[in-house]
């Protein structure tokens, strides 16, 4: 039987884009996966989670990752809220792939209705369930979130490479964020193109300096 996990990284972060990660092995494999020691993302450090998303890469039957880009989280906020943003990019990643049941890791407070809002916009026919902390729950799960998590991370080195500047991890609670964002805005009287203008930390920072 083939599993489908899909989980996602980059939800919540005021700079940077989200990705959303959907993985399909054998269920055979979930014993690959235990021996790899595979677990929920934000229980490994980077090092760890780059080393598993090859040797995931490696048994998977198929995958795909999903990039939603800041400015396309504003567009879309303005007509939608974020819990429709995240059945749309789930619904998206689903879509791609097959597989005879998929696990997601639930964002909406409602595991229920997030199921059922993803498999009828993803006009799946796979059984699909969502659940809280998936990631912690089920390997294949877990497996998605370290490849999402991965991506972010990356996508994160590359936007302070081309930016030269420290960003840090993107999250509000960042203080480097925080800093980078503050002096951005003081010397350009503006958001930076790679911060989500629509979240509240970004139009507090932006309404102290404009």
């Amino acid at each position: 039987m083939l599993l489908l996990g899909a989980d996602e990284a980059g939800k919540g972060p005021v700079i940077g884009s989200m990705f959303v990660a959907g993985l399909v092995i054998d269920e055979d494999r979930l014993f690959d996966l235990a021996g790899f020691g595979v677990r929920d993302s934000k229980l490994l450090a980077p090092g760890k989670r780059e080393m598993l998303a090859k040797k995931i890469t490696g048994i998977a039957t198929d995958q795909y990752i999903l990039e939603v880009k800041p400015n396309v989280i504003d567009e879309l906020r303005g007509v939608m809220t974020m819990n429709d943003i995240m059945v749309r990019s789930f619904s998206s990643v689903i879509a791609k792939l097959h597989a005879d049941r998929a696990i997601l890791d639930a964002a909406d407070v409602n595991a229920q209705r997030f199921a059922d809002r993803v498999k009828a916009a993803s006009k799946t026919t796979m059984v699909l369930v969502a659940e809280h902390k998936a990631d912690q729950r089920h390997q294949v799960v877990s497996a998605a979130s370290i490849l999402a998590k991965v991506r972010r991370d990356a996508s994160m080195r590359e936007l302070e490479e081309a930016m030269h500047c420290k960003i840090g991890s993107g999250y509000p609670h960042d203080q480097d964020t925080l800093n980078f964002l503050n002096e951005w805005v003081k010397e350009n009287r503006q958001l930076p193109p790679c911060a989500r203008h629509s979240w509240a930390t970004a139009q507090r920072i932006k309404a102290s300096f404009i």
